[in-house]
């Protein structure tokens, strides 16, 4: 079985709000064919009812493809929906919550923007963290910063898998390998592209060859 760690190498974050008059299916589906090792589904404008109908799309494109399939925040849709798990931020529910409700086997990534989150995130059972912003990000304009000493920091508190968002380039992403984390998460870089799957397939290429992830 693949490790999760690998599992999380090239996660693309998609956001139908995002797309507008485009396909948030075709995105996703070119960001797989172009090396995508996950699609995490982030639709904060929409409804739960229309989280779930969508989720349950993407979801059997991700089992199609077999990859990784995560709906951002709201572990009852992530559930609803059939998706392999929910990443949550540090205003959603706690992981051990939400680990009383999820199946067995069931993926919870939590965000740490510091040790301190990192390591409670860790004791209270997540499977993994995304960490950043890492850089400055037009996604979400409020967000703060860490920059790679506060990745590093990050990294070097927990044992838990680490995957750097915010802001992030294929040209950047080698360099958030080499600093420990196991992969990278990224949303316009690939979903807002022109041709996602050419997007996806300059981050693998560059990736591949960067330097080593995390096991």
């Amino acid at each position: 079985m693949t490790p999760l760690s690998r599992r999380l190498f090239l996660t693309v974050l998609v956001d139908p709000a995002g797309l507008p008059g485009r396909s948030v299916l075709e995105q996703a589906e070119g960001a797989i064919r172009g090396g995508a090792t996950a699609i995490q589904l982030r639709s904060k404008a929409a409804s739960a009812r229309e989280q779930i109908a969508l989720g349950k799309v993407l979801g059997d494109l991700c089992r199609k493809f077999d990859v990784l399939f995560i709906v951002n925040d709201r572990l009852d849709v992530a559930l609803a929906c059939g998706s392999n798990g929910v990443h949550l931020g540090q205003d959603d529910l706690p992981v051990d919550a939400a680990r009383t409700i999820a199946p067995p086997g069931f993926v919870i990534g939590v965000s740490a923007h510091d040790a301190k989150e990192a390591r409670e995130a860790e004791r209270l059972g997540a499977d993994y963290l995304g960490v950043g912003a890492v850089f400055p990000t037009s996604t979400k304009r409020n967000a703060r910063h860490i920059g790679i000493a506060g990745l590093r920091a990050v990294i070097e508190s927990t044992v838990l898998p680490c995957v750097g968002i915010g802001g992030i380039t294929a040209r950047t992403a080698p360099e958030i390998l080499r600093w420990g984390a196991c992969g990278v998460a990224v949303h316009s870089a690939v979903a807002n592209a022109e041709n996602a799957e050419a997007a996806a397939r300059e981050f693998r290429v560059l990736m591949e060859r960067g330097g080593p992830h995390r096991a």
